[in-house]
């Protein structure tokens, strides 16, 4: 995040809630506010996500249905051989907070 700031970004999308509070700090270290100066959004929605100012916006993915799914496939791998891969795609949930701006709440 140090060496993204000077290139004065508006918007930061970061791959995790937990580097997403790391650039807040970041963000913070160089005399910018979150969002009025820069948004920031993570990923996973992390409890923290909800424990730092502002409430961090951030995508949701159904943790406990990739656990039961890869289980599954685990399972059924043992069982019946190995398969050729396959794709899964699980929905995502976008849970707007106040670090992107928006005046939203989730």
């Amino acid at each position: 995040m140090q060496r993204l700031l000077p290139h004065q970004p508006d918007a930061v999308f970061v791959a995790s809630d937990t580097m997403a509070v790391g650039a807040l700090q970041a963000s913070r270290g160089a005399r910018l506010t979150v969002p009025d100066d820069i948004a920031l959004v993570g990923f996973d929605d992390l409890r923290q996500a909800t424990m730092v100012d502002p409430p961090l916006t951030t995508v949701r993915q159904p943790i406990q249905r990739m656990g039961v799914l890869a289980v599954e496939m685990l399972i059924d791998g043992l069982e019946n051989g190995a398969e050729p891969p396959r794709r899964i795609v699980l929905p995502t949930e976008l849970v707007i907070r106040g670090s992107c701006g928006s005046g939203l709440s989730g």
